[in-house]
């Protein structure tokens, strides 16, 4: 349900778009805020929004490199420590928090998170997290004045929710509407072939993901199969002793069977039993599998530990992990120092090394907020409301902007001068028509989807079933949800109007003067 929306994304969305941002960015030699002033003057919030996204991104996207830190340091241990549930402190059984939920899940939401019950109760900064996110940000520090010094200027179908994120996953795995594509660009060869950047990049990362996808869901079938065959063993020996059957009697085929007798020869006895008996369903487990950032760290560790040699698998795919993460991280922080650099008034007073400090700085401790005990849950709020519906405004104007402001015609023209030919039919159509129509109705899908939803929900961790619950945002929680998504819109218009306003004043004063 997921995989044609996502390949329909690709074709209509991914590449056109890679390939214009790639395009602006090597023409107009500037930022996302200077290409889009070059366009137009009017167009200078659609920058501004861009690096306003990318601040949020990088608010919060670097505490995953700072779990990435924490489990890479724990991997050298043997065994690993989310291979087994801890010892109570009488050290005569297991944690009662873990052995309701598995061991790898206990370990991310209690000894890595330690997570609050719900978002009101924020808790305290855990040190160890804020220590990790820390070294995170001091590494793309150092991988930014590195850059700096060396390199210089390189180069479910019928469901809405389905297509939203299909298109949010395109739009952050190509880091769209961010502004780094235009930042990095703008340091490529004029004569570079941006189409054919555009055109790989798009199909090597799309086969990524689906690769990884078809690993991802493998994990989640064994750990849903293990888990439901788990849970119908626990169920059969509690029944086999309370009614002291004979062994092999009982069996997973026959266990409905034997439940419904049992309750009709045995009703006291089972009434009694019966809050013990739990309801085993495979379904349930696929449909409680993990999302969002638990995916990285529960279910492949939950593969992890399975494997021979744990430890060097463990350090292999976190190593990994990370490298992507600051990769990213890189990206994202170039798409906001960029603009600033390109500043005169800025980059005439600052050195690159400070502002790059200042920006890293201020993002780490802002990011301390997400290492407190509800810090996941504010995590989760950044992730899935400060980008998406901005990504979606920002790209949509950017279309529009290159194919009915510039002037398509023009933008050919461009394209020539720098590889030599015009686009095909393919590119236009999808530039001028496809692209657009599909962003609206992606909106569309969006808001309808918010007003049938009513109010915002959450996924708390229960500790006390070891499973997360549904609860309903409190009420500062939605202001900060509608500041996130304001904040970054609103640059479009508002920039428009500031530069209207100024063009007025300048008229007025020059007509004074006369």
């Amino acid at each position: 349900g997921f995989l044609i929306p996502y390949l329909i994304m690709l074709i209509a969305e991914g590449m056109p778009l890679l390939y214009l941002e790639l395009a602006v960015g090597q023409r107009m030699r500037q930022g996302s805020i200077g290409a889009w002033k070059i366009i137009s003057p009017y167009l200078c919030g659609v920058g501004v929004a861009s690096v306003v996204v990318s601040f949020f991104l990088s608010m919060y996207y670097n505490v995953i490199n700072a779990w990435a830190f924490w489990y890479l340091f724990h991997s050298f241990q043997d065994p690993l420590p989310w291979a087994t549930c801890p010892l109570n402190s009488n050290r005569t059984g297991y944690e009662e928090e873990c052995e309701k939920t598995s061991s790898t899940q206990y370990f991310w939401y209690r000894q890595t998170l330690n997570i609050s019950p719900s978002l009101e109760a924020s808790g305290s900064v855990q040190w160890e997290q804020a220590l990790c996110l820390t070294l995170a940000w001091l590494v793309v520090y150092l991988c930014i004045l590195r850059g700096t010094a060396s390199t210089g200027k390189l180069e479910q179908l019928l469901n809405p929710k389905a297509w939203i994120s299909a298109a949010t996953q395109i739009f952050f795995s190509l880091g769209l509407g961010f502004g780094s594509l235009i930042a990095f660009a703008s340091y490529n060869e004029p004569s570079n072939n941006c189409q054919r950047h555009a055109i790989i990049v798009s199909l090597i990362n799309s086969t990524t993901s689906i690769f990884a996808s078809i690993v991802t869901f493998s994990i989640y079938g064994f750990k849903a199969t293990f888990n439901y065959e788990s849970c119908i063993n626990k169920v059969i020996l509690l029944l086999l002793n309370a009614f002291d059957l004979e062994e092999g009697s009982l069996t997973a085929d026959n266990l409905n069977e034997m439940k419904d007798y049992l309750m009709a020869t045995y009703p006291q006895e089972y009434a009694q039993l019966a809050p013990q008996i739990k309801n085993c369903s495979l379904e349930a487990e696929l449909d409680t599998a993990v999302q969002g950032t638990g995916l990285a760290f529960i279910v492949y560790s939950e593969a992890i530990k399975n494997m021979e040699v744990p430890q060097l698998y463990s350090v292999l795919y976190f190593f990994m992990l990370l490298m992507l993460g600051i990769g990213s991280m890189l990206g994202n922080t170039a798409a906001i120092l960029t603009p600033l650099t390109d500043s005169r008034a800025i980059a005439s007073r600052f050195p690159k090394e400070v502002i790059s400090g200042v920006v890293c700085f201020v993002n780490c401790i802002i990011g301390l907020i997400f290492t407190m005990e509800a810090g996941n849950y504010w995590f989760d709020i950044f992730n899935d409301y400060a980008a998406t519906l901005s990504l979606l405004l920002i790209v949509l104007v950017e279309t529009i902007a290159v194919c009915y402001i510039y002037g398509i015609r023009r933008f050919e023209k461009d394209l020539y001068t720098m590889i030599g030919r015009k686009p095909n039919w393919y590119w236009k159509i999808m530039w001028a028509f496809v692209s657009p129509l599909l962003i609206i109705s992606l909106f569309i899908f969006y808001i309808t989807d918010y007003i049938l939803t009513g109010t915002l929900q959450y996924q708390a961790w229960d500790a006390t079933q070891g499973q997360l619950v549904t609860k309903d945002y409190p009420g500062y929680a939605l202001a900060v949800i509608g500041l996130l998504v304001a904040s970054s819109t609103m640059c479009i218009p508002l920039g428009a109007l500031v530069t209207f306003v100024r063009k007025r004043l300048k008229r007025e004063r020059v007509a004074t003067v006369a």
